[in-house]
């Protein structure tokens, strides 16, 4: 290759653009002597159909000389991160959003652009050895007067971590065996399940001063997305890549006249981006508000690029495939998305909830026990018949169906005539020996047919997601499928997938567990408030979650701390 300009990889942004056309190929494959899974020979005619793959294209999918999961060596950089993040920007002369290009060549395997190798040392934020510290107290006696949280959730997690800083006493009820509520991860014959496809936004504000980024050793995707465009009779299943035009800028340029959105649409997605980059948060969630599917109308885009990528990408999101999510969530989720990177705890999304449990005080966390009523005066009653004494106050911080049922006065309490919405999902993971693409990258469903709505291969990003020589498939539905059973459900996903790559590429996979989502996230749709609301709620009581701010991790860790600051003052215990 002649040398080329390739983006700076320390640049700090994100967002799709639309590269160059996938004709995706199959071929006969045999075990060789020492397992490893190889072709019959590179790139030979097999007896069934095969179809082209363009040179640009062939470093996303599997290797031609062996079958083997392309492990990431990298780790998020968060120091230039911080800079961007902790000063305003200055659009559209900010150096951080236009870096300068290096005259080298580009190469032909998918590089996780500005991200660097991890640090020597283990780094640890200040606020996360402070908290520490403050949990490593001997835990207060039984007569001492306590908060209550109710939900070990990230809300009611961030809500403890915030009451340990400040040498409150708690103690926090959950009703399941475990913290971390719909945060969490299972470890199933040495694969890691997530439970839902989660993905981590290093941009979130509240994440990147709370969490530990480096003891998370988050695992990066690849900056865009493939997308599988549909095959028609007799034709070859076709996929198109979709790169960040900042980072990968030579990547973008050959998708100008893609078959996926107009020219304008690819400029329209450059500026949109840098806008959303720019503007405060404080200005996005004062704007004006309306539905994302108008609001992308609005903007000028296209129904191509709409129904073929945004509609499946933010479906992927906010589950939500009408796209009736408030406008304002949309602009801050892009900005998250412009900002920084997605990516995957090398221990799964489970770890970002034990980094904060860890940091709890001995004796402050009771398990299984089920909050059944709430007074302000007596305390929490459990289901059992026990009063747990909250003379502090009693901070609420489970999901939105079941903060109604503990307190009545909170249902559709800004919405008194609308119907609550909330958004539901159905997660699939498959084992298999070997990955069909060799990336780290995530596949949207712009066929608008079948009901996969986005898939990757887990193991892609962070191998440890499974074991050695093994590869782990994730497969989102977006919806409830209340109607059809697990085993059902199971087989027609590897048989939509077989038209994407080939029925006897998926014939082996095995599935493993089907996660059902009932409550993936609360009703979204305007109005909303995604600021956040007061968490006072009542005489000494408090309520936080997602669903009493944005539908995000940064909005379930902010209604936490909100609430606990909230709590601190009332009772003088905070300055």
């Amino acid at each position: 290759m002649s040398s080329q300009a390739k983006p700076d990889p320390d640049d700090e942004s994100f967002f799709c653009q639309l590269c160059s056309t996938i004709k995706f190929s199959r071929s006969d494959f045999r075990e060789d002597n020492a397992g490893a899974t190889t072709p019959s020979s590179p790139w030979t005619e097999p007896t069934h159909t095969q179809s082209h793959i363009t040179p640009q294209a062939a470093s996303l999918l599997r290797s031609p000389t062996k079958r083997q999961v392309h492990a990431q060596s990298t780790t998020i950089s968060t120091s230039s991160m911080d800079e961007l993040l902790n000063h305003s920007v200055e659009w559209p002369n900010h150096p951080d959003l236009f870096p300068p290009l290096a005259a080298t060549a580009t190469p032909m395997h998918v590089h996780a652009p500005h991200l660097l190798p991890a640090p020597p040392k283990p780094h640890h934020h200040a606020a996360a050895l402070r908290f520490t510290v403050a949990a490593s107290a001997a835990a207060p006696s039984a007569t001492t007067r306590k908060a209550v949280i109710v939900g070990g959730g990230l809300a009611g997690l961030a809500a403890a971590t915030h009451l340990t800083s400040l040498s409150v006493p708690f103690t926090l009820v959950e009703a399941s065996d475990r913290l971390g509520g719909r945060v969490a991860t299972d470890v199933v014959d040495g694969y890691r399940l997530d439970r839902g496809f989660q993905i981590f936004l290093t941009a979130y504000p509240e994440c990147r001063r709370l969490l530990d980024f480096p003891a998370l050793r988050l695992r990066p995707f690849y900056p865009g997305a493939l997308v599988f465009s549909g095959a028609g009779d007799g034709e070859k299943p076709s996929f198109h890549l979709l790169s960040d035009p900042f980072r990968l800028p030579l990547r973008s340029i050959s998708a100008a006249f893609s078959p996926i959105g107009t020219l304008s649409d690819k400029v329209l997605v450059g500026l949109t981006r840098l806008r959303a980059a720019a503007t405060p948060d404080n200005v996005i969630l004062s704007s004006p508000e309306t539905t994302t599917a108008r609001h992308l109308e609005q903007l000028g885009f296209s129904p191509s690029i709409v129904e073929r990528f945004l509609r499946p990408f933010l479906a992927g999101i906010f589950f939500d495939p009408a796209l009736d999510t408030s406008s304002r969530l949309f602009e801050l989720v892009f900005k998250r998305l412009a900002l920084g990177d997605n990516a995957l705890p090398e221990d799964g999304i489970g770890a970002i909830a034990s980094q904060l449990a860890e940091r709890l005080p001995a004796g402050s966390v009771r398990l299984n026990s089920r909050a059944a009523a709430i007074d302000p005066y007596s305390g929490v009653t459990l289901d059992t018949g026990e009063i747990i004494s909250g003379d502090l106050g009693v901070i609420v911080a489970v999901e939105q169906p079941e903060a109604e049922k503990l307190l009545p006065q909170l249902s559709n309490r800004e919405k008194p005539n609308k119907k609550s919405a909330e958004r539901s999902t159905v997660c699939l993971y498959f084992s298999a020996d070997w990955a069909l693409v060799e990336d780290p990258i995530l596949l949207l469903n712009g066929s608008g047919k079948g009901i996969v709505n986005n898939m990757f291969f887990a193991t892609n990003v962070a191998p440890s997601y499974a074991p050695a020589g093994k590869v782990l498939v994730s497969v989102s539905l977006v919806g409830s499928f209340a109607d059809r059973e697990d085993a059902d459900l199971a087989e027609e996903v590897v048989r939509e997938l077989g038209g994407w790559f080939g029925a006897g590429e998926v014939a082996s996979w095995r599935h493993l567990r089907t996660y059902r989502i009932g409550f993936a996230q609360p009703d979204q749709t305007p109005p909303t408030a995604p600021a956040g609301r007061d968490p006072r709620v009542g005489d000494g009581v408090y309520v936080c979650g997602d669903h009493w701010c944005s539908a995000t991790f940064d909005g379930a860790l902010v209604s936490g701390r909100r609430a606990a600051e909230a709590l601190a003052k009332d009772r003088g215990l905070s300055s």
